[in-house]
C-alpha cells in the first residue's frame, strides 16, 4: 500500500480562447476553496473544450505531481505557468509519482472513491500555455505525465484532504512502465497484451493496444 498524501489544491476552469492563439481550451484553471463535488463526469464547475480528447468518465479527474514542476522549470527556465495548477490538472499532490502509482489503483479522496485509468497524453496546449515549444514533447519523453482517474463513488472533496490508497488489483501495471512500453517503437505483442489486460485501464487505451497488437501480429506473420 502507498502512504497517504494530502491534496495541496483543487483546480477548475472554464473554456476560453488561449492567449496568443485563436483556439479554445480549459487548460487555464484556478484554485478553489471549500468543498467541491466530484461526480462521475468530473468536478462541478470544471469544463473541457475538446470532449473527444478530454474529460469523460475515464478521465474525470487529472492529478499532476507537484514535484514535476521543478524539473520542468529547470529544463525550460523561460517557460510561463510552470507552477501547480499551471498545466490544467485538477488536483496536485506531493509524494506520488508514475513510478509508484499503478493503473487500477483505488484511492479514497474526501467522500469519494477514485481509480487510476491511464496516464495523461500531453498535447500542443501545454506548449501554448507555457509559451515554450518542446515542453509537451519533454513531458512525453520523460514520462512525467500525471494521470487520470474515474470516479467509483461520487462525493465532496476539499483541498487538504488525504488521498488514501485502498487497493491494488492483481495484474496492475505501474504508470511509468505502461508509458515506456507504449512509447517503444517496436514492442513485443506479449508486452502490449499485459498492458491491455491491466485492471482498470480505460476502454480507449484497451482498444488502442488491441489494434496495435493486431498490427504487430500481422507483421510477425
Amino acid at each position: 500500500m502507498l502512504p497517504p498524501c494530502n491534496v495541496d489544491a483543487i483546480f477548475v476552469g472554464a473554456v476560453a480562447v488561449l492567449a496568443d492563439d485563436s483556439r479554445s481550451s480549459a487548460i487555464v484553471k484556478t484554485a478553489v476553496s471549500g468543498a467541491v463535488q466530484l461526480t462521475e463526469a468530473g468536478l462541478v464547475g470544471d469544463a473541457h473544450a475538446d470532449l473527444q480528447a478530454h474529460g469523460g468518465p475515464d478521465k474525470a479527474l487529472h492529478l499532476f505531481p507537484a514535484e514535476h514542476y521543478a524539473s520542468l522549470l529547470a529544463a525550460f527556465p523561460a517557460a510561463r505557468n510552470l507552477l501547480p495548477g499551471g498545466l490544467g490538472e485538477n488536483i496536485t499532490t506531493r509524494g506520488l509519482s508514475e513510478d509508484t502509482v499503478c493503473i487500477g489503483d483505488i484511492f479514497a479522496l474526501g467522500a469519494a472513491r477514485i481509480q487510476v485509468t491511464q496516464p495523461r497524453t500531453p498535447c500542443w496546449k501545454i506548449d501554448r500555455r507555457t509559451g515554450c515549444e518542446g515542453v509537451a514533447a519533454h513531458i512525453a519523453a520523460h514520462g512525467c505525465t500525471g494521470w487520470h482517474y474515474r470516479v467509483l463513488e461520487p462525493g465532496a472533496i476539499t483541498a487538504g484532504d488525504s488521498l488514501v490508497h485502498l487497493d491494488r488489483p492483481a495484474g496492475s501495471v505501474p504508470l511509468a512502465r505502461f508509458w515506456r512500453t507504449v512509447r517503444t517503437p517496436r514492442p513485443l505483442s506479449a508486452a502490449l497484451s499485459l498492458l491491455a489486460a491491466a485492471p482498470g485501464l480505460s476502454p480507449e487505451w484497451v482498444r488502442k493496444l488491441q489494434e496495435r497488437i493486431a498490427r504487430l501480429c500481422r507483421n510477425e506473420a
